[in-house]
């Protein structure tokens, strides 16, 4: 089970830069770097709200659950 985070998708097709997404969100770049990256262990709703409402995105349009190749 895999939890793919494309905020930089979304930063690309607004023409947003990881500065500007910070000062809009109110988080430091390392934490939004983390997020970006996919190495976060969550999120706050909060947050996500904050980055959709920054980005005029859905959440679904940042975050995606890709199966593992793994046979269950």
């Amino acid at each position: 089970m895999s939890i793919i985070v494309n905020i930089d998708v979304m930063m690309a097709k607004r023409k947003m830069s990881l500065k500007e997404l910070c000062s809009y969100v109110g988080i430091t770049m390392s934490n939004l770097s983390i997020l970006k990256t996919g190495k976060a262990k969550g999120i706050r709703f909060d947050t996500l709200e904050s980055i959709c409402k920054a980005l005029d995105c859905q959440p679904g349009d940042i975050l995606e659950y890709r199966k593992d190749d793994e046979s269950e």
